[in-house]
């Protein structure tokens, strides 16, 4: 995948000597906290003959971002170099845009075609322009939405389906979302109501209604009620966010039920805490435990999109920055208070 190549001074006339074009980017040379983020002036990436180049028009910062910039979990440093940056220079893990150019041997996309993805665990969709093999995580815009709705979907969307099929979700199950109303939990609500499960959804006061609006068939005001001791059984607690509690899960969770949990502290003793804890309770039966990383299996994609134009599935925004702002997108992201999906805008006008 040809990513342009980065100049850590930024300088353009070190760009300029070699005649290629440029494009801005959200640039970290250092692990830390939003400000390591600098907008610099990089080369435009070529696709090569199997690849497509697409001009993003949107994109978001979800917590795979700001985790990978801090350096949290400390394992994305054995991933990414330990002392600072050497794979992964910009970050952005969905994108939606329109395509700009495709290589000789490229059958799917045309130049003009509007479009949404993924770059992977390759990221690199901070930039005003992404190159991805004609096979990667890319298909034809939905219908019905927005270049900044669309922008929205995958991250989500992939998690919440990758971990609710983990859990092996059933129609007529009870299944608990906590953290209903951030960029997983929007997703996990809307796609358990498709498998015909009956929600719960665990969020603050100010997002009850929004919950509801996903189609939870009852909300949990966690700042008021404590979900854990409200006698209810759940055949899935699905924690989005790592903050429902270990011992409180498992206490509402009917013997032999599924506890995924995403996302919580990356401290090395949380991490091993967690795995000694699942593999314990995993083998005594009391409950399955499912964490780990989602990964997008084949045809999710499609899927998703059909659902969007279906009327049965949307993204929630937030909050909308530029480019130039994406550290400031970052700290609002990373404080953990988001309703839905941060956004930021490469185009004035996004269709």
């Amino acid at each position: 995948m040809a990513f342009g190549a980065i100049d850590p001074t930024g300088s353009k006339a070190a760009a300029a000597a070699n005649s290629r074009p440029l494009m801005k980017a959200a640039v970290y040379t250092r692990y830390g906290p939003p400000d390591v983020l600098e907008i610099k002036d990089i080369e435009k990436p070529v696709p090569r003959d199997n690849e497509v180049l697409v001009r993003v028009h949107a994109t978001t910062v979800c917590a795979a971002d700001w985790r990978i910039r801090k350096a949290d979990p400390f394992i994305v440093r054995f991933m990414n170099g330990l002392w600072r940056p050497e794979k992964i220079h910009i970050l952005g893990a969905e994108f939606a845009g329109k395509v700009e150019s495709v290589g000789k041997t490229v059958t799917r996309f045309a130049k003009g075609d509007e479009v949404f993805g993924s770059p992977g665990f390759k990221f690199g969709a901070h930039a005003e322009y992404v190159c991805l093999p004609e096979d990667a995580l890319l298909a034809i815009k939905p219908v019905n939405m927005t270049f900044e709705e669309a922008a929205a979907v995958m991250f989500g969307g992939v998690s919440a389906l990758h971990f609710l099929r983990k859990a092996k979700i059933q129609a007529g199950q009870n299944v608990l979302i906590y953290g209903a109303s951030g960029s997983v939990g929007v997703f996990a609500v809307q796609l358990a109501k498709h498998f015909g499960a009956h929600v719960t959804g665990v969020c603050s006061t100010a997002n009850l209604e929004l919950v509801k609006s996903l189609g939870a068939d009852e909300v949990v005001d966690y700042t008021r009620e404590d979900f854990s001791r409200a006698g209810r059984v759940y055949d899935i607690v699905f924690d989005t966010v790592g903050k429902s509690g270990f011992s409180r899960s498992l206490k509402s969770l009917k013997r032999g039920g599924s506890y995924v949990l995403v996302g919580g502290s990356g401290r090395l003793s949380s991490i091993l805490g967690v795995m000694l804890r699942g593999m314990w309770v995993s083998l005594t039966g009391a409950a399955k435990v499912i964490s780990g990383v989602a990964r997008a299996a084949a045809g999710d994609q499609a899927f998703l999109k059909g659902l969007i134009e279906a009327g049965k599935l949307r993204t929630v925004i937030d909050r909308r920055y530029s480019l130039d702002e994406i550290a400031e997108a970052h700290r609002h992201a990373e404080a953990g208070h988001k309703r839905g999906h941060v956004v930021i805008l490469l185009e004035q006008t996004s269709r």
